[in-house]
């Protein structure tokens, strides 16, 4: 699964979620990336394990706040994950076909999250585009 920079994030929700949260954006953002990194471990380790029930919190966890940021992508993956292995439990079954899904969700979560901490922060390099052209190479008063 490999998504361009613009279709990974709704920037939209994201610039909403960034003005309801105020000054507690970053520090939520924070918390975003921790909390997926565990989720992340806790998917492969349950994984390894053959384990569908200690899949379902993490999953459904990573798709809630991944939401909460516009990332739909990486929200619809993990909600894939949570729904199949909710799935497995009823069913009893092994969470095997879920290995497809489970190695493209953390290329998905770090590609996001560098999309979000760059957006974020302050000290990047953002040019606008002017007029649909990019701005001349060289700067300001380079010919």
């Amino acid at each position: 699964m490999s998504f361009e920079g613009s279709t990974l994030v709704d920037w939209n929700v994201f610039a909403r979620a960034r003005t309801e949260l105020g000054a507690g954006f970053i520090r939520i953002l924070g918390y975003f990336r921790e909390d997926g990194v565990k989720s992340l471990a806790a998917i492969e380790e349950a994984a390894q394990a053959q384990n569908a029930a200690a899949m379902v919190i993490p999953a459904h966890t990573l798709k809630g706040e991944s939401l909460q940021f516009g990332a739909e992508p990486l929200a619809a993956l993990a909600e894939s994950i949570e729904l199949a292995a909710r799935y497995c439990v009823e069913t009893r079954d092994a969470p095997t076909g879920l290995i497809e899904d489970i190695v493209k969700l953390r290329p998905l979560f770090e590609q996001t999250l560098a999309l979000l901490e760059r957006e974020t922060n302050p000290l990047a390099e953002r040019r606008p585009v002017a007029f649909g052209r990019r701005p001349a190479p060289g700067g300001f008063g380079q010919a």
